[in-house]
């Protein structure tokens, strides 16, 4: 599949050129299709409502496939609000349950959808933050034998002598140095505003784009991936950071996937300190299944097969389309070695002072994590941020809202992080 994840089709004709800038009543209706046919997981349906063009650059499978990648990323599709048409191209701000994209639609002079785009959704509320008067600011460049890494080194402005530094290892997905995943339409900033929070404290950090986003540069494709690689990367950036001498002392912070390749990283290489943030206490498989398990049987049985095949060390290659986004054939080796780690087994092994940071209100990892960590390693501390989500911002238990905040890069983070942060990383000796 291609790398874009919401493009369920190019603009692949465009229909007669509508005056009027108010909503057609022709698109309103073929939106409250698609909206009924997305919502009921009927793909075939959708394709039925496909021009004669588009039915032949996206044969049905190819729909079927894209249409369930958009289901499992952003959810139910909640409302479609229209904003512009021009050129016979409609645009509606597309509200899911856990993203909001646009969306672009053309219909034909026979009513059928002529082009169907999801796209980011650039909203005018997104404020960016600017450039922090506590910190200094350069590019980092690693070289690798599969390629180069590339980061940001945040410097305190104000420090004198050595200061400790902070190595920021991303989450799951394709998330990039700053905590965005731009690709799911994700864009809070979460680890550029950790990082400026920081230095203010007289804190450097580091934090790097993840293999196969951002500016890596590896000749490395998915197939190849393994989730060794996250550790190998983290390993020597850590390692690096060991022989700049502007560093007293090197912390390891994992954030969600992040704190596996951490604690991970922790053993292989000799580290100050080490912190996970919201981080998963379950091995990959299991984690991925209780994630799944309020989906329909077809899909949970269907994974199950694929990670029962992995588990004996063979990849699956009759996946079901609804499944392809997380467990398509060419991601299994990475799943295959994600899968072995339990990382309530590994934190047991890191020697170096642990904290365990976990937010109430995360609707992806929960307290219960914290506390199977915290039963892993007993000496770790645990802090617990009341109202803290998933991208470490202030955010309710509601769904909508919480989720809004993925997209909110002016909203700082939680202050009780930098906080805990901070202190611990002072406190160690």
């Amino acid at each position: 599949m291609k790398k874009l994840l919401f493009i369920l089709a190019l603009i692949l004709s465009l229909p007669q050129v509508y005056a009027q800038a108010a909503e057609p009543g022709i698109y309103r209706i073929a939106l409250s299709k698609f909206t009924l046919y997305y919502n009921r997981n009927q793909p075939d349906s959708i394709f039925n409502m496909f021009a004669a063009d588009v039915k032949k650059d996206l044969p049905m499978l190819k729909n079927r496939e894209m249409i369930s990648e958009l289901q499992v990323r952003s959810g139910r599709l909640q409302r479609a609000t229209f904003t512009t048409l021009n050129e016979g191209i409609a645009t509606y701000r597309a509200d899911f349950q856990r993203a909001v994209l646009s969306m672009q639609i053309s219909i034909n002079g026979a009513g059928k959808i002529g082009g169907l785009l999801f796209d980011n959704y650039r909203g005018q509320n997104i404020v960016k933050p600017v450039d922090d008067p506590y910190t200094t600011e350069t590019p980092l460049e690693l070289k690798t034998l599969s390629g180069a890494i590339r980061g940001t080194l945040a410097m305190p402005k104000q420090a004198s002598g050595k200061v400790p530094v902070v190595l920021i290892i991303p989450s799951s997905g394709p998330t990039d140095r700053d905590g965005n995943k731009l690709k799911l339409n994700q864009q809070p900033d979460t680890y550029k505003l950790i990082a400026f929070a920081l230095a203010k404290n007289g804190i450097a950090s580091l934090r790097y784009d993840k293999r196969l986003t951002g500016e890596v540069i590896t000749p490395a494709k998915e197939t190849q991936l393994r989730f060794d690689d996250y550790i190998d990367d983290a390993v020597m950036l850590a390692g690096a950071l060991r022989e700049d001498e502007r560093f007293s002392k090197v912390v390891l912070l994992g954030h969600s996937e992040g704190s596996l390749v951490g604690m991970l990283a922790a053993v292989s290489q000799p580290v100050n300190g080490f912190i996970s943030v919201e981080g998963e206490s379950l091995p990959g498989d299991k984690l991925m299944s209780e994630q799944l398990k309020n989906q329909p049987d077809y899909i949970t049985k269907g994974f199950k097969q694929i990670t029962d095949s992995l588990r004996r060390g063979k990849t699956y290659d009759k996946v079901d389309p609804s499944l392809y986004s997380i467990a398509r054939v060419s991601v299994q080796p990475y799943l295959m070695t994600w899968m072995r780690f339990d990382p309530v087994k590994e934190i047991k092994k890191v020697k170096a002072p642990t904290l365990i940071i976990q937010g109430t209100t995360d609707l992806q990892v929960s307290a219960a994590d914290a506390e199977r960590l915290k039963k892993g390693k007993s000496d770790a501390k645990v802090v617990m941020i009341p109202g803290m989500n998933y991208v470490l911002k202030e955010a309710p238990a509601a769904q909508a809202a919480n989720l809004a905040t993925y997209n909110q890069s002016g909203l700082p983070v939680k202050p009780e992080l930098v906080s805990a942060i901070t202190d611990f990383v002072k406190s160690i000796k």
